[in-house]
């Protein structure tokens, strides 16, 4: 079987060859009824008078090729029957390892004895944010804005799935019973458990509203992206050519997240237009339009962006230091760098806090690499702020959103201990605390919030807070019945 084609024929469609590894198929076929009890139990929740979810028919698109053309088809699918693949990208004849101590070597097939333990580890915490992120949204169906959101909610809540499935495939083929034990605790973590948690303290965040769905999206998601991006250039080839398919369905999470900020912020300065309203921090007068103000947005956009900064870990780190030495992880583009990709005599300037104020610092770039990638994110962040700040000045509302700082609302590295204010002020404690409510949503604005959802099952119908899309998904008119509940027709 070619390695572009996917095999239909086994329980977990695939383009590995599993039907010709009985026992690696025996063993995740083992592993699919655990998977889908936790999806039933973990997974998105009743939407209309608790009406289960496996019983409502989705338009979904399901990968049919690894190809770049054609490789996805759409059609009506009750998610528990989603048929979640193993899917790698086409290999790369004669790819070598791009970067670190064995750059130039043949990229490795088989797990390399020397780095067994650190790869198992990126492998395990790329492979927990999945079922997380599908934990933190699991209720958000309930309150969709429209059937068009509902649709691209379960779109990546299933893709989030299937991303699982890659890195139980690679736990268990490469790494045997420890593996098989790792694919075990994928299951057992819970987002936001207190004793059971996620590994990572943004998946145990809540996703309470469909603003915080798409800026998790738009923010969090894009994480994801640079983290895939770092382990696509991986001189493990699986590992290297999972996340090379990954990141095509990466690109749609973060599509969602964008257009659907961009559409909520459309809908205010509309709405404040229409209404005469130009001074955004009248706030009561905006809420009673039934839109999201602008200054909320800007504080919601505060609280997602510094959550996910922490993702990033310390600014200086040995572990990363160690991954790239040895071939593992390397950077947001590594090949198309224009380096030594070893950085043995290389530094990197890393913001710090010295003597009361911000200074560039050069360390040794192999430890800098945590905020080299850090950086390169917050470079390609600006993009979508730049669209949305468009709508706002097309309405001539004088407002602008922006991202705070990086030093903001840290709990992780070099600022975890200061107080800094979203324009990069430092502040005391007792400053801080009296002026936090002008930096992130207090108790107030999510009760507004959370008033503001309701759900709408009406097909071509939006709730009042959000602009509908210019267009439909997979050729279909935004007004199409993209999910069909049971008993609503």
């Amino acid at each position: 079987m070619a390695e572009s084609t996917i095999d239909y024929t086994t329980l977990m469609p695939n383009n590995v060859g599993l039907a010709d590894d009985p026992r690696l198929l025996r063993a995740l076929e083992r592993w699919y009824p655990k998977y889908l009890e936790w999806w039933v139990a973990m997974g998105p929740s009743g939407f209309i008078d608790e009406t289960p979810f496996q019983e409502t028919e989705v338009w979904l698109r399901t990968a049919v090729s690894v190809e770049r053309d054609g490789w996805a088809q759409f059609d009506y699918v009750k998610m528990p029957e989603y048929r979640w693949g193993i899917l790698l990208a086409p290999p790369e004849e004669g790819r070598t390892i791009p970067f670190g101590e064995h750059k130039g070597q043949p990229a490795w097939q088989e797990v390399p004895g020397a780095y067994r333990a650190m790869l198992r580890r990126l492998i395990v915490i790329q492979g927990d944010t999945e079922p997380a992120s599908v934990e933190q949204q699991r209720f958000l169906g309930r309150t969709a804005p429209s059937f068009y959101d509902m649709r691209n909610l379960f779109q990546v809540n299933v893709e989030e799935g299937r991303h699982l499935w890659a890195m139980v495939y690679l736990l268990q083929r490469y790494f045997g019973r420890d593996g098989r034990e790792e694919a075990e605790e994928l299951l057992r973590r819970r987002s936001g458990d207190a004793d059971r948690p996620r590994m990572l303290g943004a998946f145990n965040e809540e996703t309470p509203d469909w603003l915080s769905f798409f800026l998790f999206t738009y923010f969090t998601d894009r994480d994801g992206k640079m983290q895939l991006e770092a382990l696509a250039q991986s001189g493990f080839d699986p590992l290297s050519r999972t996340c090379r398919f990954m990141l095509a369905e990466e690109a749609h999470h973060m599509f969602v997240g964008a257009t659907g900020v961009g559409r909520i912020v459309k809908r205010t300065a509309e709405a404040m237009r229409d209404a005469g309203i130009e001074d955004p921090y009248d706030t009561e007068q905006i809420r009673a339009l039934e839109v999201i103000d602008l200054p909320l947005i800007q504080q919601k956009l505060n609280l997602h962006f510094s959550l996910t900064l922490d993702l990033f870990g310390s600014e200086e780190s040995t572990n990363a230091a160690n991954a790239f030495h040895a071939g593992l992880k390397g950077r947001y583009h590594e090949t198309a760098l224009d380096d030594d990709h070893q950085l043995v005599e290389s530094t990197y300037p890393v913001t710090k806090y010295v003597d009361g104020g911000f200074r560039e610092i050069d360390v040794p770039a192999l430890n800098a690499l945590n905020a080299r990638l850090r950086d390169d994110y917050v470079a390609d962040c600006g993009g979508g702020l730049r669209r949305w700040n468009r709508y706002i000045t097309d309405a001539g509302i004088d407002f602008e959103l922006s991202l705070p700082h990086i030093a903001f609302h840290r709990k992780v590295g070099e600022f975890a201990d200061h107080h800094v204010t979203p324009q990069g002020e430092f502040v005391d404690e007792i400053t801080w605390n009296a002026r936090s409510a002008e930096y992130l949503p207090g108790d107030g604005d999510k009760e507004f919030i959370e008033v503001l959802m309701q759900q709408v099952t009406t097909p071509g119908e939006f709730a009042s807070w959000i602009a509908p899309p210019r267009k439909g998904i997979g050729g279909q008119p935004v007004e199409f019945e993209y999910v069909q509940i049971p008993g609503t027709v």
